[in-house]
C-alpha cells in the first residue's frame, strides 16, 4: 500500500471517529430541549425496529419541551413505550395526536453523571483513534518488510500518523469540553 493511501485512509477513519463522537454526544441530554435526544430512539412498529425520526415529526417549540407528532396514529403507543424504556429519564404525555416530552431542569447530581458519560464516550473515541493509528503503523511496517518502503520513509510516515492522532485526540477533547460546558451551564 502507498504511504499516501495509508495516511489518507487513517485520516478519513479518524475524522469518522470524531464525527461518531459528535453524534453520540448530541444524544446526551443537556438542560435544554433538543430533538437529537430522541431522533434515533428505536421504535418497534409493524414488527420492525425504526428510528423515531422515520415515524414522526420532531420539534422543540421551547427550551423545555420536545414534541413528537406521529404520522400514523397507530405508532403512538409504540413510540410512548420506546421513550419510557429509554434512559432519558423523561415521562412522556400525549393528547391523542402529539406526544409531549417536558425536559426537567437537571439536578447537580444528574449533571455530574452526564459529565461522566461524556468523558466515557470521549475516551471511547480516543481508543478508536489510537486503534486506527496502530492499524496504519502496521500497514507501514508491512510495506517496509516487503521492501516497498525505505526505513526513512517509514519513520516519516509514522510521524505523520502520530501528528494525525494528536490532532484528532485534540478535536475529541474540544468536542468533549464543549459538551461538558453545556452540561454544567445553569
Amino acid at each position: 500500500m502507498e504511504v499516501d493511501e495509508v495516511l489518507l485512509d487513517a485520516e478519513d477513519r479518524m475524522d469518522k471517529a470524531v464525527d461518531a463522537l459528535r453524534q453520540a454526544l448530541a444524544t446526551v441530554r443537556t438542560g435544554r430541549a433538543n430533538t437529537a435526544l430522541v431522533e434515533h430512539l428505536q421504535v418497534s412498529h409493524y414488527d420492525s425496529m425504526m428510528p423515531l425520526n422515520q415515524l414522526a415529526t420532531l420539534a422543540a417549540p421551547d427550551p423545555t419541551l420536545i414534541t413528537v407528532q406521529p404520522w400514523d396514529r397507530s405508532a403512538m403507543d409504540p413510540i410512548m413505550k420506546a421513550i419510557q424504556a429509554s434512559d432519558l429519564g423523561i415521562t412522556p404525555s400525549n393528547d391523542g395526536t402529539t406526544i409531549r416530552l417536558p425536559i426537567p431542569p437537571l439536578t447537580e447530581e444528574r449533571r455530574r453523571d452526564l459529565v461522566r458519560q461524556v468523558h466515557a464516550r470521549s475516551e471511547d473515541g480516543k481508543v478508536a483513534v489510537r486503534n486506527i493509528r496502530r492499524n496504519a503503523i502496521d500497514e507501514l511496517r508491512k510495506s517496509l518488510r516487503a521492501g516497498e518502503l525505505s526505513e526513512d520513509d517509514e519513520r516519516r510516515a509514522q510521524n505523520d500518523v502520530d501528528e494525525l492522532t494528536q490532532l484528532h485526540t485534540g478535536l475529541i477533547d474540544e468536542v468533549s469540553d464543549q459538551k461538558e460546558q453545556e452540561l454544567l451551564e445553569i
